[in-house]
């Protein structure tokens, strides 16, 4: 009977763990912070869903923030969200969250690590148009919506090929690298080919011309061993010099015969990432709208 006992208490036990890290854990999945309370269940819980469909297929954070009592701004209110919230994926805080502050009656983006990257300037803004349409007219659970549907139409964009970052403050720009892989296919076939042409080249110059050297050499010298010349520095500095001479300059001109040119990609206002610091010191991108 005590066995019975001990047994029933230990699965009570466990049962009470395993509910408690699940509660735990579903707390710790959340992204859906409505403090002040624009969603109802069911609004919630689409929002929730999508933003963990969009979370796992992005490798990156999201969130959704309602305030009606901001003392700060909404950048700022939304940046040390972020912060103190923990969000972020990764040791560079992958992530955006899309702030609906009542207060200010503001709409606010913040994005931190690769997001910046992605949600460029011109994109914020076009985001902001679309959501700023539902939050005008009171329909902020349209305007998230949107908010989702917009995010994952830039991810699926990629991130623009003359995208940088720019600070605000300090004007420095970090500029966004990628290689397509046709570019890796081009700088194969390049380094293939020159250095196919330098081997080719060594071999071609160190066999064939020194071998033409020799013959050349064994020739003149067959044709003057009866002869009788005297054999002067003059003779000696003429043919060495052109010999040497000849040697460097067929050198100098294998070096040259290579090429190289340069090229960089041109900047222009539609690829740039306005970026921040928080009170934190942590770089943060986005924007905002005002919509009333």
């Amino acid at each position: 009977m005590k066995q019975l006992k001990g047994a029933v208490f230990g699965f009570l036990t466990l049962v009470f763990l395993f509910s408690g890290a699940w509660r735990a854990c579903a707390a710790e999945e959340n992204r859906v912070f409505d403090m002040a309370g624009l969603f109802d269940e069911e609004e919630t819980a689409k929002l929730s869903d999508s933003l963990g469909a969009l979370r796992e297929k992005m490798n990156m954070d999201a969130a959704i923030v309602t305030t009606e009592e901001n003392p700060d701004s909404a950048m700022e209110f939304a940046d040390n969200f972020y912060e103190e919230q923990g969000l972020g994926v990764g040791k560079n805080h992958d992530g955006v969250l899309f702030l609906i502050d009542l207060e200010n009656g503001e709409l606010w983006i913040s994005t931190e690590g690769k997001m910046v990257r992605f949600l460029t300037d011109g994109r914020v803004e076009t985001i902001l148009d679309d959501t700023f349409e539902h939050a005008v007219d009171g329909d902020f659970y349209g305007a998230a919506r949107v908010f989702l549907e917009d995010l994952e139409i830039c991810y699926d964009n990629g991130i623009a090929d003359d995208q940088f970052n720019q600070d605000v403050d300090t004007g420095q720009i970090s500029r966004y690298h990628s290689i397509k892989w046709y570019e890796v296919l081009f700088a194969l076939v390049v380094s293939a080919v020159c250095g196919g042409a330098a081997v080719f080249s060594v071999v071609w110059s160190y066999g064939m011309h020194d071998e033409s050297g020799r013959l050349a050499a064994n020739f003149n010298l067959s044709y003057r061993k009866d002869s009788s010349f005297r054999l002067g520095n003059l003779l000696t500095d003429v043919v060495i010099g052109s010999y040497v001479t000849q040697r460097v300059i067929q050198s100098a001109q294998n070096r040259s015969g290579g090429g190289h040119s340069s090229g960089g990609r041109s900047l222009s206002s539609g690829g740039r990432s306005s970026v921040h610091r928080s009170s934190s010191g942590r770089s943060h991108g986005g924007g905002g709208r005002k919509f009333r």
